[in-house]
């Protein structure tokens, strides 16, 4: 028992939470305003720079991509961005693993 808590003790929350976020952004409804977890949203302020940018990254895996581009331009540099980090972050847990 106690050689399985060491093998869980190096996986990173940070690598837990993007991989959350992915398969979040995935099941989300992009046409739906019942719901917003934006704060200035939530504080009555209708505009923000990232409000929209999870369903258009929801529509650019559904590939709609026109319907994307409209909703937020920077839906795919999202993507780009948050796999990169899923990459160095497991290449930082297989370093420290010594997988090799």
């Amino acid at each position: 028992m106690k050689e399985f808590g060491h093998r869980l003790q190096p996986i990173p929350v940070e690598l837990f939470v993007w991989i959350v976020s992915i398969l979040a952004i995935f099941t989300i409804n992009p046409y739906s305003d019942s719901f917003s977890f934006c704060p200035l949203d939530n504080l009555g302020l209708h505009w923000c720079p990232g409000c929209g940018l999870g369903r258009a990254m929801n529509l650019l895996a559904r590939g709609k991509f026109l319907a994307s581009w409209e909703m937020h331009p920077l839906a795919s540099l999202a993507y780009g961005v948050i796999f990169h980090r899923i990459w160095i972050l497991i290449k930082q847990l297989k370093h420290r693993a010594h997988y090799g």
